[in-house]
């Protein structure tokens, strides 16, 4: 099992841990304790490079597996031994564009959620750039204005972001937890990771985000489609 460090500080970009486990036919290896995101609700996984020994392994993939995250490592040489101390560095400046962007989307969501009662049914993001799907039956250039003012409105309000992880059960008496059309909880999912813009926005969540959305900069919705009966796409900057 590895302890997920980037779930209670994100902003870590530094750590220390054990090798626990390796995956030779996958050039992988399985810390005790990880900093780096391993991707997952649109966000992509984190990048940076693993120092063992004398070796800098640079990672070029992380991903969850159960209670394991894989890290794969790049290039052909020796993997590190089960017991090797490690210590791995973020890609950070990738890393907190992705935060400020995440961010970002979420203050979309409550913006939205809010003064329209729109669900979200999809969304995804790379660096400064992102997009979601919305349960809306219209969407045109002036509502689409409107949306852009309100986002930046909140964005410049300064809500402070708060992180907590709660018990299934204490989670879920949250009006309004799930902002997705479908529940993408698993029911085996005992602790409930949620993200707060206070006074905004609170839902589940399993990704990185900034201390205040004073961090995230300004948001431009840059286009907008049509993807079905109910369904519309923004797609926005960050800047």
């Amino acid at each position: 099992m590895t302890e997920l460090l980037y779930q209670t500080d994100a902003y870590l970009q530094e750590f220390d841990a054990n090798v626990i486990n390796i995956l030779p036919e996958q050039r992988a290896v399985i810390l005790d304790r990880s900093g780096f995101y391993p991707g997952g609700g649109g966000q992509p996984c984190d990048f940076g490079t693993l120092r063992i020994g004398d070796t800098a392994f640079s990672v070029e993939k992380v991903k969850k597996q159960g209670d394991d995250v894989l890290h794969f490592l790049a290039g052909n040489g020796p993997l590190p031994a089960i017991g090797s101390a490690a210590h791995g560095t973020l890609d950070w400046e990738r890393r907190y564009k992705l935060m400020r962007t995440h961010t970002a989307l979420h203050v979309l969501c409550g913006t939205v959620f809010r003064n329209y009662g729109a669900l979200v049914t999809g969304g995804d993001m790379e660096p400064l750039k992102g997009r979601m799907d919305f349960e809306f039956e219209s969407m045109r250039g002036d509502l689409v204005r409107e949306i852009e003012s309100a986002v930046n409105a909140e964005v410049q309000k300064a809500h402070e972001i708060r992180v907590k992880i709660l018990p299934r059960e204490e989670a879920f008496q949250i009006p309004d937890l799930i902002r997705t059309k479908i529940n993408l909880l698993p029911e085996g999912i005992m602790q409930v990771r949620t993200v707060e813009i206070v006074g905004l926005d609170l839902q589940a969540d399993g990704g990185t985000h900034v201390r205040n959305t004073n961090e995230v900069g300004s948001i431009r919705v840059v286009d907008y489609k049509s993807k079905g009966a109910i369904n519309k796409r923004l797609y926005i900057e960050v800047q």
